[in-house]
């Protein structure tokens, strides 16, 4: 049983399985895609409905760029029908919807869909939707860490008082809270380049289902198991 007062406030999930489960079934990889859509769906509903704030989702990694060009064109293209189908969503449940990756490689009119949305939502505050799309954590340090050096070469930043608060203000993350709960999906135990510097101090989940399988009650098993644990947090 879920204790209402000890939640997650913000669960960030690497969605991992799709290409899996179609194959599975003998289907193509699109089909694992577009069940893996409806997840996030259903998972976004479930969480709100739970009394989640904040979800984070794996969406589109900077490595994901290494896949068949058609299969990246038709992950974009579910993207905006995503948007165009589920956006009135966001305005009628009071979401924010936010892009967290470098967008400038993203194709153009995905990008503007993406930003006419995320300007749209601005101000609501009931729930926070972020998606990963073209972001890589090591990419987003590295980034951070240039942008640092250029300030700091300027003379807008001195040297000696570089710390963790600063580095955390470069990052796309900048004025959100870290993850208190890390899930992923279909059974591998790894991070994959996934929010590194935010997570040091997250409970991390990781289970056998694969992300079209994934529903509200793994999600709850999921919370029920974060609740059972002592963070500590070094003390």
């Amino acid at each position: 049983m879920i204790d209402k007062t000890r939640l997650p406030y913000h669960i960030a999930i690497i969605m991992d399985g799709n290409g899996r489960w179609a194959r599975a079934r003998g289907l193509p990889r699109i089909a694992g895609h577009r069940a893996g859509v409806e997840t996030v769906r259903r998972i976004l509903e479930a969480g709100r409905d739970i009394g989640i704030k904040m979800m984070t989702l794996y969406a589109f990694s900077t490595e994901n760029w290494k896949r068949p060009t058609k299969e990246v064109k038709i992950l974009f293209g579910l993207l905006e029908t995503y948007l165009d189908r589920e956006g009135y969503k966001f305005d009628r449940d009071n979401i924010r919807f936010n892009v967290i990756g470098d967008e400038k490689a993203l194709p153009a009119k995905l990008r503007k869909k993406l930003e006419e949305t995320i300007e749209r939502t601005r101000k609501n505050s009931t729930f926070t939707l972020n998606l990963a799309l073209n972001y890589g954590s090591r990419h987003e340090i590295a980034q951070a860490a240039r942008a640092i050096a250029k300030e700091a070469l300027e003379g807008r930043i001195d040297p000696a008082k570089i710390d963790e608060k600063t580095i955390s203000a470069y990052l796309y993350t900048r004025g959100l809270p870290d993850p208190d709960l890390l899930i992923r999906t279909s059974g591998e135990n790894r991070i994959s380049n996934f929010l590194l510097w935010q997570i040091s101090y997250s409970e991390l989940y990781f289970t056998e289902k694969l992300w079209p399988d994934f529903d509200e009650d793994d999600l709850k098993k999921a919370i029920e198991d974060f609740q059972h644990r002592q963070r500590r947090f070094g003390a």
